[in-house]
């Protein structure tokens, strides 16, 4: 462990106070927490300090200290053992965080670290001569699969080759960093082989590749059965196949169950009740449906029509909440959930757990992977249905898609599934979402099964500020650049 001091006396400022944007985010942090438990904010109020000021200074933690309530010691104790937080002054233009852990060293984080010393100081931690810019090397930042790569801010730039990092430090020192798009800075998609896709090549109409389907955030996977979609099978065809699927739970079960021998019961005839695995296999046997495969959701069904006909008027209700299969985007966590069998004996059925012995929520309940949209609401983006109990009084006024619409992705909280089911309803642009009255919010949160969603993260006062001045307008507002 390295010593962390405060910087000297005369790099102090005088004093400290969060602006009005950071201080309402201060309460909001502070407000996660019980009332004798808020000192647990300590470490999202000196981030917030360290985003506004740029670094920590000995007037933010005292300030933090006051605000909390908190003995200025136990505060200083959390700033200077982080080293996520600064210390000493840092380039105002940008601070770049060089990852030297083995992966980015074996890819060319030395050759960038020449970069850094030759265009802002030979030292670490000191800023060039306009106190614009500075760098530092720091550990493993999660990015290995794409290294080497740099942090500046709270974004990554990955895959880069000096001469790549010596644009991206020219941007930022003129002052057009926010021009520089984060992530890969090759042709490649967020972590995928650099090559293209390898796996799962089979499922790619429901995945809905930009690769496959066409650039652009508009690309959708073609209608199953159409012309299209036998040409995105006809592709695939010639490239490795995939793995065979391995066998359910209850195919499993039934399986090992028909090899064991039934023993007789003491009395009467017939199989033992008393054996678990015999009882498993005669109800998975009995079933009216068997479980149905991901394989056989392609050609002429697609996976939000399997979806719709589990949940068909007639059919038993699954005691466990049912998530239809969503193409990935860039809200953290979406993941493809199936949908559990139903039919004749599924309520008794020991290999369907309740919802309580799974952790699954109760049917009826929508989880953040189905949020935005089950089997219910399969209408095609260009006819959107209204679900069943919706009305039109209050629907957002629609538009015909403009020839350049906004990327709705900069609202937080709206991935590229979202952003096709707003598109749908005739909503291009961040105006539109601006003008939005309690009414029409409310029924765009109901159409979707938000349950507030629209309110909790603010899209209108979002989309005004994106609306006004673009991405510099809403890091103004929010103090920070829309993910």
């Amino acid at each position: 462990m390295s010593v962390r001091r405060l910087a000297e006396d005369t790099l102090q400022p005088e004093g400290f106070a969060f602006d009005r944007a950071r201080s309402a985010e201060a309460r909001v942090w502070i407000g996660k927490y019980p009332s004798d438990r808020q000192w647990s904010a300590v470490i999202p109020l000196l981030m917030l300090a360290q985003e506004q000021e740029g670094w920590v200074t000995r007037a933010a933690i005292e300030h933090v200290a006051e605000v909390l309530d908190m003995p200025l010691i136990r505060v200083m104790e959390v700033a200077t053992f982080y080293t996520q937080f600064q210390l000493q002054p840092v380039g105002t233009m940008a601070h770049v965080q060089v990852c030297g852990t083995t992966p980015c060293m074996l890819r060319g984080a030395e050759d960038l670290k020449a970069v850094c010393r030759r265009k802002i100081n030979e030292q670490p931690f000191a800023p060039n001569a306009e106190g614009t810019l500075s760098w530092e090397e720091v550990e493993c930042q999660g990015a290995c699969v794409n290294a080497p790569m740099v942090m500046i801010g709270p974004d990554t730039y990955e895959d880069l080759t000096p001469e790549r990092l010596e644009e991206i430090i020219d941007a930022f020192e003129a002052g057009h960093g926010g021009r520089i798009a984060p992530g890969p800075q090759i042709d490649r998609i967020r972590s995928a082989p650099a090559s293209g896709l390898t796996t799962l090549l089979d499922v790619a109409e429901d995945t809905a590749s930009a690769q496959d389907a066409g650039s652009g955030p508009d690309a959708r996977a073609p209608e199953p059965g159409s012309e299209e979609a036998g040409k995105g099978r006809a592709k695939s065809a010639g490239k490795a196949p995939p793995r065979a699927k391995a066998p359910s739970p209850t195919e499993a079960i039934a399986a090992t169950a028909s090899e064991v021998r039934p023993r007789p019961r003491r009395r009467g005839k017939g199989v033992d009740s008393g054996n678990p695995t015999m009882k498993l296999a005669a109800t998975a046997s009995g079933r009216a449906e068997k479980p149905r495969r991901r394989s056989e959701l392609t050609g002429s069904e697609s996976p939000a029509a399997s979806a719709k006909a589990r949940s068909a008027p007639g059919r038993p209700a699954s005691p466990l909440a049912t998530t239809e299969p969503t193409a990935t985007g860039n809200e953290p966590g979406d993941k493809a959930s199936a949908a559990p069998p139903t039919g004749r004996g599924a309520a008794s059925d020991p290999v369907v757990k309740p919802a309580s012995a799974t952790g699954v929520a109760a049917q009826g309940s929508r989880t953040r992977d189905n949020v935005v949209g089950g089997a219910d609401d399969a209408a095609s983006p260009d006819r959107p249905r209204a679900k069943q109990g919706t009305s039109d009084a209050g629907r957002p006024a629609a538009m015909e898609r403009p020839g350049e619409p906004d990327d709705l992705k900069l609202i937080s909280g709206v991935g590229p599934k979202l952003e096709e089911k707003l598109n749908g309803l005739g909503i291009y642009t961040f105006d539109q979402i601006a003008r939005w009255k309690k009414a029409e919010r409310e029924w765009v949160d109901g159409y979707l099964s938000f349950k507030g969603r629209i309110e909790r993260d603010d899209w209108v006062r979002q989309a005004k500020a994106l609306a006004k001045g673009g991405v510099d307008e809403y890091a103004r507002v929010f103090g920070k650049k829309p993910r």
